[in-house]
């Protein structure tokens, strides 16, 4: 494999620039050196690459493995952590890995097929609860982890941007108040961390042989456990119902399956809206409504 997508090379192009161009191009030589030191041969690229560069191969013994590597080393290398402090309880298996050349040889799900292929939603959410129920640890004294107050600063960046403008704040302020509220009550009445996967949806939990699923692609979070809940419940928001019926639908599956408590899971579901509200912002994007429409959404789930 020594040709590298050109969707890919214009992804890297628009999100690093000439340097991410750069590395994107140097990869051919990268493979080739994992190659030879982890034992593999190459096979295809992934075909739903957008940040990081992700290869099938195969080692001697015909086991299936996957490379992948970063540009943001960083960013790699804390997902490769999160894997390996959730070993044994349902994460892919880290096999190999080197910070300087940001590269992690990872096992490969097989057949690796997402959750999002299980259509009938019900079951789909009692299979995430499975996985769910045995992934976290409690939060690693001392870590370097993101804490959820920082994940969410880019609403304190947008109170900050608009208060030193003549210009009106584009979001409603009734909801980025009751965000903001429902976020300081949240992190106050913690009572436990725990090392949060922060992207825990269908895509990212994959079929492992018959019966089995593991999670890929952690980003690392410390805070409370009712926040791992809100990526799962953003995605296929319409299967098996109205967006509204399904949010409460799984809500209660999870409150029930995994005894949270399904207002904090709805309280964070609003905190969250908001949050994407004004990342778009940030990116430039205009369509903020889409996150105003997840609070609400939320929001009658505390009704």
């Amino acid at each position: 494999m020594n040709v590298i997508p050109d969707a890919f090379i214009e992804r890297m192009k628009e999100l690093h620039g000439k340097q991410g161009v750069a590395w994107s191009k140097a990869l051919p030589a990268l493979i080739t050196d994992c190659a030879n030191r982890f034992g593999f041969t190459p096979e295809d690229p992934f075909s739903n690459l957008s940040y990081n560069f992700v290869l099938r191969a195969k080692r001697s013994d015909g086991k299936q493995v996957v490379l992948k590597s970063s540009f943001m080393k960083d960013e790699l290398f804390r997902e490769v952590s999160v894997l390996r402090a959730y070993k044994g309880r349902g994460a892919i298996n880290v096999l190999d890995q080197d910070e300087i050349l940001g590269v992690a040889l990872l096992e490969a799900a097989v057949p690796g097929t997402p959750l999002s292929t299980i259509e009938d939603d019900t079951r789909a959410t009692e299979i995430f609860c499975e996985v769910f129920s045995r992934l976290h640890v409690p939060a690693p004294i001392g870590s370097q982890y993101p804490s959820l107050k920082q994940h969410f600063v880019a609403i304190e960046r947008y109170r900050e941007r608009f208060s030193e403008v003549n210009i009106a704040a584009p979001l409603p302020a009734s909801w980025v108040e009751n965000a903001e509220e429902c976020l300081a009550y949240l992190i106050s009445t913690t009572s436990e961390s725990f090392l949060l996967h922060g992207d825990l949806h269908h895509e990212n939990i994959l079929r492992q042989f018959e019966d089995q699923w593991v999670v890929i692609d952690p980003k690392g979070i410390i805070g409370d456990i009712h926040f791992d809940t809100i990526q799962y419940l953003l995605n296929y928001e319409d299967r098996g119902g109205d967006c509204e019926q399904v949010l409460r639908r799984r809500i209660a599956i999870m409150a029930d399956r995994l005894s949270l408590d399904p207002r904090r899971i709805a309280m964070w579901g609003v905190a969250r809206g908001v949050l994407e509200a004004c990342w778009t912002l940030e990116d430039g994007g205009t369509d903020w409504q889409k996150g105003i429409q997840i609070t609400e959404r939320f929001a009658k789930c505390l009704a």
